[in-house]
């Protein structure tokens, strides 16, 4: 078996895959043109955001067998066409998701208590207490939308605070608990102070928050996103700013990044981004939620294990499929209305 490491990643990704009698070819520095032109020769990749697997591609590699994503989302994969193919998908939400979860409770933690704005003050010399008060968590309700390993990461992370959460995933039940209530949207609706997304990017979940989502809200609201940028409508939350409908926004993704996530389209700064730049009641990072060393760690020795497993046939079939549809469900979660 020989697998194209497409990305870099953690050493004990290939030393974890050749020690199980599996080759691996690094071929971090090829473009995406080789890569592709490389890969009919391989029974399997590994990849992260450099290009996509296409049904194309899929119909060019006949050898192929597995394909791993090394992340949570699996949005650059051709998931139906795959599993039709019988080629195993595999990803590593498990590997991340405690760093998603640290993240998502750090910028609420920064934008509640206006750390960003207060720590810009006093680097400037300026010391502002009374208009720089805080709002605690644990007096607020937060509504958690998708409960998956991002979305019970997170929630896990809030249960020392204190708040009341709520979390609706259509694709899952019964995981409901004495720290947090398994409900549906409408009780969000009417309840949720903070609202949190971990949601996979698909046609379900574009734009998912949009006017007549933010709407829907009772009360002002702050939002998280730290799932894909096109699963809200960056206009529409903008002017949900303006209006105050919403009170903060802590964006860990944003729709105007590249395909590779690897940076924004900076010939094509919109207003609605400019605005979210300069407004004091945002919290901006560049797509690194779930990009900690510990996790570049997890998720790199996750999906080699879950390769040999597929590659050495120790799947069997029932197994095999659940791995394979897990990607497919994940990408079906959330047809709210």
């Amino acid at each position: 078996m020989r697998v194209l490491l497409a990305d870099s990643n953690h050493t004990i990704l290939h030393e974890t895959l050749i020690a199980a009698g599996i080759a691996c070819d690094k071929f971090w520095d090829k473009s995406k043109e080789e890569l592709i032109s490389l890969l009919p020769n391989y029974d399997a990749v590994v990849l992260r955001s450099k290009f996509k697997i296409t049904k194309d591609i899929i119909d060019a590699c006949p050898n192929l067998k597995c394909i791993g994503r090394v992340g949570a989302g699996m949005e650059n994969i051709d998931l139906a066409y795959a599993t039709q193919k019988q080629i195993t998908c595999v990803h590593a939400p498990e590997g991340n998701m405690d760093a998603v979860g640290e993240h998502a409770l750090g910028m609420l933690l920064m934008l509640l208590n206006n750390i960003k704005k207060a720590d810009a003050e006093v680097r400037k010399g300026i010391w502002v207490r009374a208009e720089n008060r805080g709002v605690e968590i644990k007096h607020l309700t937060v509504g958690i939308i998708g409960y998956g390993f991002m979305g019970s990461s997170f929630a896990q992370k809030l249960i020392g605070l204190g708040c009341e959460m709520l979390a609706y995933d259509k694709y899952k039940t019964g995981f409901g608990n004495k720290h947090i209530k398994e409900t549906h949207m409408q009780e969000i609706f009417e309840k949720a102070d903070i609202v949190s997304l971990h949601v996979p990017y698909n046609t379900e979940t574009h734009y998912l928050v949009n006017k007549q989502f933010i709407e829907s809200f009772k009360k002002p609201i702050y939002i998280i996103n730290t799932a894909r940028g096109k699963c809200l409508n960056t206009v529409d939350l903008v002017e949900s700013l303006k209006s105050e409908k919403i009170k903060g926004a802590c964006l860990d993704v944003l729709e105007y990044e590249t395909v590779s996530f690897e940076a924004l389209d900076q010939n094509n700064f919109p207003e609605p981004f400019k605005y979210l730049i300069e407004s004091d009641r945002t919290i901006l990072t560049p797509h690194i939620a779930g990009w900690t060393h510990d996790s570049n760690y997890k998720m790199s020795k996750v999906i080699a294990e879950k390769m040999i497993k597929a590659l050495k046939g120790d799947l069997n079939q029932g197994s095999q499929k659940d791995v394979m549809i897990s990607g497919v469900m994940i990408s079906s979660v959330l047809l709210l209305f």
